[in-house]
């Protein structure tokens, strides 16, 4: 019974808890136009923390600061353009899920294929030297001497 009353006594406490302990979820725009442009604005950028993932599906905070920079900058009257630019500006082109093809990201969208080229350079050199077999060099005096001794012996049983 005291166990109980413990139990109840906890379950109280926490679900009269601040609302502080709940996960933080972005405030939207009044304007759903505004709204609806931020989010595709959010699926564009990268999470600078998760790396792989958009800033509109990650709950990193620096994910909801970046959030929070493009709503701010589409209340200023920033184009769609100009807001992604700005983030742009600040963290480079790596911000971008799809960075642009242009000479610092180069490394970024032909990197992969080198690598892939050399590698299949590398199987290829490996594979051509695994598979050169050597002739076999003819036999010396002594050797077809004591082969024909062998078969003798052999013939001989």
């Amino acid at each position: 019974m005291r166990r109980a009353l413990i139990a109840l006594v906890v379950l109280s406490a926490l679900s009269l808890a601040p609302p502080s302990f709940a996960l933080a979820v972005d405030e939207p725009l009044p304007d759903p136009v505004l709204e609806a442009r931020a989010r595709t604005i959010h699926k564009i950028l990268r999470c600078l923390v998760c790396q792989n993932q958009s800033i509109e599906d990650s709950n990193a905070d620096l994910a909801r600061d970046l959030r929070h920079i493009v709503r701010e900058r589409l209340l200023e009257g920033d184009s769609d353009a100009e807001a992604t630019q700005y983030v742009v500006d600040r963290y480079g082109d790596w911000v971008l899920l799809r960075p642009p093809f242009k000479a610092t990201t180069y490394a970024l969208w032909i990197g992969p294929f080198a690598l892939l080229a050399v590698a299949a350079a590398g199987i290829v050199v490996f594979l051509r030297r695994r598979l050169v077999i050597a002739a076999p060099k003819p036999l010396d005096e002594k050797e077809h001497e004591r082969l024909r001794r062998v078969l003798e012996e052999s013939e001989a049983r």
